[in-house]
Formats: C-alpha cells, sequence, structure tokens
C-alpha cells in the first residue's frame, strides 16, 4: 500500500492521479480549511467531502483508495499523525522545524518534494535524513538515484549539480536514506478474528474486518444481533460541542460526520436501515444555557449544515409548542433503528463472515499464537490469533477485561403509541434537552431515556413517569401533561456501559496482573492479540463506525483516522496507567 501525505492538496487533482495509478492507496492531505464541495473535480470526491470543521476526516472511497483530509495548522496537525509515509509533496511554507516530525513518518526510503524550498529548510532535511537535490521541474520527485552525490550545495547558498548558485528557491526532491536504526517493519497480520458481541461494536467491527479481507468469527449470547444496549426502536445521532473543543467534542465531530459518510456509502439512512435523517434540536434549558449555545457557536463558526442556531420562535415553530430559549439545530442529525443498522452491516460482510449466535463466551485461552474462546460447559467455540471484546456488560465476565472501570447504567426508554386517544406530539424531528423524544416510527414514539444505578431489567412506573416529566419540559401542553396519567407502561430497558471518562475504550486490552512500574501508555503490557471495543455508553449509533476503523487500522499497521492525542484518551491501557501512576 502506497502512503501519501500531501500539504497541497487543493482540489485533488494530484489525489486523482495518484489514485489512477491503481494499488491500494492511502493519501492524508492537511489544509487550514476544506474548499466547498462544488470546488472539487472528481465526481465521486465530491460526493464523499466532508464539511470544512476542524480535525481529522477519513473518507473511505472504497476498499482499495481511503482519502484522510486533515483541517487545521500543518505545525498543529503533523504531530498528530500516526502512519508511515511512502511519499510528502510540501508547500512552500514547510518550516525547518518540521523536518524531524517528516523523517519520524517517513519509510526508508520516502520520497518527497518540496516548492520553493530556502536553505534553512534543505540543511533542516539533510540533517534529518533527506539526500536532497533540486528536482528538474516543477513536478518532479525524488527516486532512488537521489544519493548524496545528487548536488544541493548549501555551503554558499543553494546550487544545482552543475555548480550554479540558484536565484531564486528552486523546487527540492529528497530520498529519505537515514543511517540511523529504522523501526521494525511489522508483519502482516493472519486475517482471522473473532469478534464478541453482535450489537453495534462487534457489527461494526466484523463489517470494517471483512471490508479488508479478514475472515471473522461473530459470536453473540442472543439469536439475533442487537438485543441489548443496541436493541431500542431508535437511537439518536447528533454530535457535541463545546466553547473549548474539548475531547468529548472531538471525538464526537469526528465519528458523527465519519459514520453520515459510511452510511450514505451503505446507501443512505432511511434506505440501508430504518431510521431518518430528520434533523435534531436541542434545546437550550434556560436562559443561561442558552448563552452558552450561542457562544459556542459563535466560537467556532460551524457550517450550517452541521450546526446551527435556531432562535424561539423557529424552535417553537419545530416543535408546534411555545418553547422561550431556542438551541442548536443539527441539519444532519437524526435517529436510526440500531439492530436494522446492525444487519445491514453483517449483510455486507458477505462470505468472510460466520455467525455462530445463541452462544456465550465465557472464557478466554492463549494457545500457541491462538485464542481460544470456550462456553460455560468449557466447549471450544472459536479461535483465531486476534479476538475482540465487544460484548458492553458481559465483556466483564471474561478474566482478561474483569478488572476494567466499567459501570453498568440501567436505561429506561417510553413506548407511546402515535394513534392513542392522549396522543404524544407527533414531531418533524428528534428534540432533545434533559431527554429526548422522536418522531414516529411503526406508529411508535420513544421518549427517554433515564440513567439509573441500579440493574432492574424490567419496567418500572417511576422511570416512565421521570421520562414522562421530562417530555412535558420539552413540548409543555395539556396534551403531553396528560400521558402521565394516561399512557400505559410501555418500553424497554437496557443497560449502557461506560467508562469513568464517559470515553470510549478502542484498542489493545491492557495485561493487568503482568503490569509493574508504568510511565507512558508505551509501559502498558497486552494481552497479544487481544482488543476491546467497550464503553460506548449512549452514543454507540456515532462512535461504533469509527471506533471500528480505528481499531482495523491499528490490527493492519496503517495510518490511523484520528488524531494521536484521541488515540491516547481511547486506549483502554488508560486507567491502568493512571492507577499505577497514583500508587508509585
Amino acid at each position: 500500500m502506497r502512503v501519501v501525505l500531501d500539504t497541497e492538496f487543493g482540489s485533488g487533482a494530484r489525489f486523482v492521479a495518484a489514485r489512477a495509478q491503481g494499488g491500494r492507496l492511502h493519501y492524508i492531505a492537511i489544509a487550514a480549511a476544506l474548499p466547498p464541495a462544488a470546488a472539487v473535480g472528481d465526481a465521486q470526491l465530491r460526493a464523499a467531502w466532508p464539511l470544512n470543521v476542524p480535525g481529522f476526516h477519513r473518507v473511505i472511497l472504497n476498499d482499495e483508495v481511503t482519502l484522510d483530509l486533515l483541517v487545521g495548522a500543518v505545525d498543529a496537525v503533523l504531530p498528530q499523525i500516526a502512519a508511515r509515509v511512502n511519499a510528502f509533496y510540501l508547500s512552500p511554507e514547510v518550516a525547518p522545524a518540521w523536518a524531524r516530525t517528516l523523517a519520524k513518518l517517513a519509510v526508508q526510503g520516502a520520497t518527497l518534494h518540496v516548492r520553493a524550498a530556502d536553505e534553512a529548510l534543505v540543511w533542516a532535511l539533510t540533517a534529518a535524513g533527506f539526500v536532497c537535490r533540486i528536482a528538474d521541474d516543477a513536478h518532479a520527485s525524488a527516486n532512488d538515484n537521489a544519493h548524496a552525490d545528487a548536488g544541493v550545495s548549501t555551503g554558499a547558498g543553494l546550487r544545482d549539480e552543475a555548480g550554479r548558485r540558484c536565484a531564486a528557491a528552486p523546487d527540492i526532491a529528497a530520498v529519505y536514506l537515514s543511517r540511523k536504526p529504522q523501526p521494525v517493519a511489522q508483519a502482516a497480520p493472519v486475517r482471522r478474528a473473532v469478534v464478541i458481541g453482535a450489537g453495534l461494536a462487534g457489527s461494526s467491527a466484523a463489517q470494517r474486518l471483512c471490508a479488508r479481507g479478514w475472515q471473522v468469527t461473530l459470536i453473540e449470547r442472543h439469536a439475533q444481533p442487537a438485543q441489548e444496549a443496541s436493541g431500542n426502536l431508535a437511537g439518536i445521532f447528533m454530535p457535541l460541542l463545546s466553547k473549548d473543543d474539548n475531547l468529548p467534542t472531538r471525538l464526537s465531530r469526528a465519528a458523527y460526520l465519519f459514520a453520515l459518510r459510511e452510511w450514505r456509502r451503505m446507501g443512505g439512512v432511511g434506505t440501508a436501515f430504518l431510521g431518518a435523517d430528520c434533523g435534531v434540536l436541542q434545546l437550550a434549558r434556560d436562559d443561561r444555557h442558552a448563552k452558552v449555545q450561542q457562544h459556542a457557536l459563535a466560537q467556532w463558526n460551524y457550517p450550517p449544515q452541521y450546526a446551527r442556531w435556531a432562535d424561539a420562535q423557529e424552535a417553537s415553530a419545530l416543535i408546534g409548542a411555545p418553547t422561550p430559549h431556542g438551541g442548536w439545530l443539527f441539519a444532519q442529525g437524526g435517529w436510526a433503528r440500531p439492530s436494522s443498522l446492525c444487519e445491514a452491516m453483517l449483510a455486507a460482510c458477505g462470505e468472510r463472515l460466520q455467525r455462530v449466535f445463541h452462544t456465550e463466551a465465557l472464557d478466554l485461552l492463549r494457545v500457541d499464537d491462538d485464542w481460544q474462546v470456550r462456553g460455560a460447559d468449557g466447549a471450544l467455540i472459536a479461535q483465531a490469533p486476534t479476538v475482540i471484546l465487544a460484548s458492553g456488560a458481559g465483556a466483564g465476565q471474561i478474566a482478561q477485561a474483569a478488572e476494567l472501570p466499567l459501570a453498568k447504567l440501567r436505561g429506561q426508554v417510553t413506548h407511546l403509541p402515535a394513534d392513542a386517544a392522549a396522543a404524544p406530539p407527533l414531531l418533524p424531528l428528534v428534540v432533545c434537552r434533559e431527554a429526548y423524544v422522536t418522531p414516529p416510527s411503526d406508529g411508535i414514539v420513544c421518549a427517554g431515556a433515564t440513567y439509573d444505578n441500579d440493574d432492574d431489567p424490567a419496567l418500572r412506573a417511576s422511570s416512565q413517569q421521570e421520562n414522562l416529566a421530562r417530555l412535558a419540559e420539552i413540548i409543555p401542553g395539556d396534551a403531553v401533561a396528560a400521558l402521565a396519567h394516561t399512557a400505559p407502561l410501555a418500553g424497554r430497558v437496557g443497560f449502557r456501559v461506560a467508562a469513568p471518562d464517559r470515553l470510549p475504550l478502542a484498542g489493545a486490552l491492557p495485561d493487568y496482573p503482568n503490569a509493574g512500574r508504568l510511565e507512558f501508555l508505551s509501559d502498558v503490557p497486552r494481552h497479544p492479540g487481544l482488543h476491546c471495543l467497550l464503553g460506548y455508553a449512549s452514543r454507540g449509533l456515532i462512535w461504533a463506525p469509527l471506533m471500528a476503523e480505528l481499531l482495523v487500522s491499528q490490527l493492519e499497521n496503517t495510518p490511523l483516522p484520528l488524531e494521536a492525542a484521541l488515540v491516547e484518551a481511547l486506549d483502554p491501557g488508560r486507567f491502568l496507567l493512571k492507577q499505577r501512576r497514583r500508587a508509585q
């Protein structure tokens, strides 16, 4: 696979040319801002073009071609890239201070081309291990003949191979030929995996693994996918916003937009699976909260398709009832039925997927280079070099995951018949504040959900009254208030799993018993071949696709789809590291 890093992406002409060469291509482009989609010439790329918001945008065009568009200042973005790069194309603004970072990303023999390079940059690149020469023309790139005697003199200014001093900063071609020890190339993985759990986390992992050519055995204790935390009739998809653009905000933005792109590739919400991208209105709680919401929008100047302010008049018109404060409007948000989405993802796996349902995995044993997965009676269910725990609350029954600090949170959703005598609000979009209410689907309006610290699986009247009281705060009026007395006890109880920091866990599982003194995440011991996708709480719809892509990228040793700081924040070893640091 070729990996290209480009800081002069423009409208994508060089990317289109690289794609035309065939073969697997991973193209990483850095831009301070993205041009509008209309400025992109290639039709397929234009259709998948992201919104101009900060952060990493992974665009999967097909199983062979992936484009990462990284929006932000180069000096901020470059250190956040985790990749091994074969070719670099750099803008004239490249700073000498970047040379060492480029060298860390480069594979031995990587080529580099920079326009209008100054002498300081050439010195820095040379010191970092790049052998430089003046390019033949503006479109030249380095090649295997660009050795030390190819001729860039920097002692008295840049000179060409004939020794003539260059009047203007020339284009430079280079090749990375460092004499320093290089990272050992990781062997290609054995593409066989067992995934435990067929909810959103496990189904997304199976789909992404199968798309990369893996053979996957999916183990699920129920007869159908998405029967536990992913079993609600409607899940909400929307991003988070904050004035300081904190870690949860950055993660939710990247995950939400990646999910929307992937769902479009599948055929679209409401077509490939049940749901609607009808929009989400997140109402302010009070006047003070309304000001906080408006300040967050003003701080980041988001495109209106991503997030905008709906004032009280517009919000009232949308919900058909007076609301005094307005709120955030996410025009591309909406709701989806998770079980339908899981079925669509599993159907896309084709013959590479083997379903082992109505079977509970309880024990893992490492034998030679494989993990053996066994059930309650000790019988072997499946085995493979790689196992991914994606079973939510059930993961705690596996000994290797038992020490992860995950909490199980009860959530009760209320189901309201849309055609009842005392009808619930029939809304054109999802509305939320302290709770949420959905448009009707199959004659049911969903309202909820509670956050309870108990493990009662039964519906209870007190939780329903809590949901209906919050619904009355969202949509005031006698009709909604009457539901508290007339609505039958109906709904569903599910158990979300959340980490203490409310971020998901995606990556290699830490080996708690063999952990000693730890200073960094790289010091955390891991169970070989054992990984997890856990802790999705109430955001599984948007987190699941990107977390699966992150984990599969780690397994395949390909560029990661998130900035390094976020990858570290999601590492399952972070809690063990914090625990040991406190104890040291």
